[in-house]
């Protein structure tokens, strides 16, 4: 009989515990601005404008650094289960490259399916010139000036 009231003891807690893990369903949510394959569709290369553009897709997510011939589109998708932390999943870009006149020269889309993780070099750049101590600093400039040109003589 103690036995029997052990097992149904050790089910309940399992059930008390693993209950509450099983109900929880994950929360997906969506980030950026996306695209459709029907937007994309009516995106001719050499007749579509960057105002036509504007007005099917919206503003971009982002606009290349050194010019402004090409305009990203830029989605990704989050998974959070419970307390645990999101889980990015998902990532994809339309990039629209556009020529000097404004017109679209190409339309492509990406997807990563695994982000890389980018490591920054950890080395310094040098700095040319002499390092002046705080002495040099503070009498350094005594000296150098002229009164005479400053009161206009």
């Amino acid at each position: 009989m103690s036995r029997l009231l052990c097992r149904l003891a050790a089910v309940l807690m399992a059930t008390i515990v693993i209950a509450p893990l099983c109900a929880c369903s994950p929360t997906v949510s969506a980030r950026g601005n996306l695209p459709t394959g029907d937007q994309l569709s009516q995106i001719k290369p050499g007749v579509t404008d960057k105002a036509s553009v504007t007005t099917l897709l919206g503003s971009p997510s982002s606009v290349a650094s050194f010019d402004d011939t090409t305009w990203y589109y830029i989605s990704q998708k989050s998974e959070e289960l419970a307390f645990f932390r999101p889980t990015a999943r998902d990532p994809e870009v339309v990039a629209v490259v556009f020529d000097k006149d404004g017109i679209v020269k190409d339309v492509h889309k990406t997807s990563s399916k695994s982000p890389r993780d980018i490591q920054p070099v950890a080395r310094t750049t040098p700095a040319p010139g002499k390092e002046l101590s705080l002495i040099e600093q503070l009498i350094g400039n005594f000296g150098k000036f002229n009164t005479n040109s400053a009161a206009g003589k």
